[in-house]
C-alpha cells in the first residue's frame, strides 16, 4: 500500500475569515506532485477541497475534469524522470488553475483526427473553461485555465457548491 502523504506537498495561503470579496481575493493554494500515475486523482482531491473550503461558486465537476486533463498532460508529456509538477490556485474573481512542468515539449492546440485515440484533452479545456492558455517558465511551461466564480450557474440549476458531487 502506498504512502500517499509523501506523493505531495502543500502550500495554502487562506484566510481563516467568512468568504466574501475581501477574502476571495485572498485565496491561493499550491501543492507538488511527483511523476506518478497516482497524482492525478490527488490533483483531483485537492482542487476538490479547496473549492469546497472556498464555498467557490464554479462548476466542480467542470474544473475537476479539466485539472485532471492539465495534471495528465503534465505527468505525459511535461515531466521528465525524476521530476514532478505543482499545481496553483488562485480565486478572485476568477477561479484560475496553472500546472507548472518542467520539462520541453509544445503544447499542441489542433483538434485530434476523429479516429485518434487520445489528444481531445485541451479541446475539453477549451469547451470548459472561460479562458485558457500556455505560458513559458524556465524550465518548463505553465497551462492554465480560468473560471468565472459567479453563483448565476448554480442558481439556473438550483445547487450549491458544497452539495456538488
Amino acid at each position: 500500500m502506498y504512502d500517499l502523504t509523501r506523493c505531495f506537498t502543500v502550500v495554502t495561503f487562506c484566510d481563516s475569515r467568512p468568504v466574501n470579496e475581501t477574502t476571495r481575493l485572498a485565496s491561493f493554494r499550491e501543492a507538488f506532485y511527483r511523476r506518478e500515475r497516482r497524482s492525478v486523482p490527488l490533483v483531483r482531491k485537492f482542487v476538490r477541497q479547496a473549492l469546497l473550503d472556498w464555498a467557490c461558486e464554479v462548476d466542480i465537476g467542470d474544473v475537476l475534469l479539466c485539472v485532471t486533463e492539465l495534471a495528465t498532460n503534465a505527468l505525459i508529456h511535461g515531466v521528465p524522470p525524476g521530476r514532478g509538477f505543482r499545481v496553483h490556485l488562485t480565486l478572485g474573481h476568477v477561479l484560475r488553475v496553472e500546472v507548472h512542468d518542467s520539462g520541453g515539449g509544445q503544447v499542441r492546440e489542433a483538434v485530434p483526427p476523429l479516429d485518434a485515440e487520445w489528444g481531445r484533452g485541451l479541446v475539453l479545456v477549451e469547451a470548459l473553461a472561460d479562458d485558457w492558455g500556455v505560458g513559458e517558465r524556465q524550465p518548463g511551461k505553465t497551462v492554465w485555465c480560468e473560471f468565472a466564480a459567479s453563483a448565476s450557474k448554480f442558481v439556473e440549476r438550483g445547487e450549491r457548491a458544497h452539495h456538488l458531487p
